[in-house]
């Protein structure tokens, strides 16, 4: 039983290494990064470059660049991928919500555009049967204006809900 450790040990320390050395895939320090979420990180964005881990209180984060996109991936504590997320244009949003934002938040200027792509996992039921669910898409915008800042909530529907005061 012994041996058997060992050389699961082993061989994880030489594929990390491995991966490692490869210099595109991942930062030298990847303390608090499982093998589980980095062999899952590179399966899911394969040609991801200049990625950076951050672990947090609540979660695992990978900043990184694809395609010349700088995306940043989020995974649970216990390696669970929760989604992915990206800056947009404000002009990429649904028109019902550009024009609702435009109405209800007028002294407001519109900041930085997060895009949301959260990961929902399917009941075994549903992967069984081959049936997919698209990922959730959620957009935040900030919006700022002299005395306060807003975050709201767009959905890929174009719907403007309030999510959070920022100042």
């Amino acid at each position: 039983m012994k041996k058997l450790i060992l050389a699961a040990t082993l061989a994880a320390t030489f594929s990390l290494s491995a991966i490692a050395a490869d210099g595109k895939k991942v930062n030298d320090d990847v303390k608090g990064i499982s093998y589980f979420v980095l062999n899952k990180f590179n399966a899911d964005f394969l040609d991801a470059q200049n990625v950076v881990w951050t672990v947090t209180p609540t979660s695992l984060k990978a900043d990184f660049t694809i395609d010349d996109v700088k995306k940043t991936a989020f995974y649970s504590l216990e390696g669970n991928f929760l989604g992915v997320t990206q800056e947009i244009n404000y002009k990429l949003l649904p028109a019902a919500a550009k024009k609702e934002i435009a109405d209800s938040y007028k002294d407001y200027a519109v900041g930085q555009v997060i895009k949301f792509e959260a990961n929902n996992p399917q009941p075994a039921f549903f992967v069984n049967l081959a049936i997919t669910e698209p990922q959730t898409v959620d957009y935040f915008v900030d919006l700022k204006k002299a005395d306060a800042e807003v975050l709201v909530r767009v959905t890929e529907q174009g719907a403007v809900s309030f999510f959070k005061q920022v100042k």
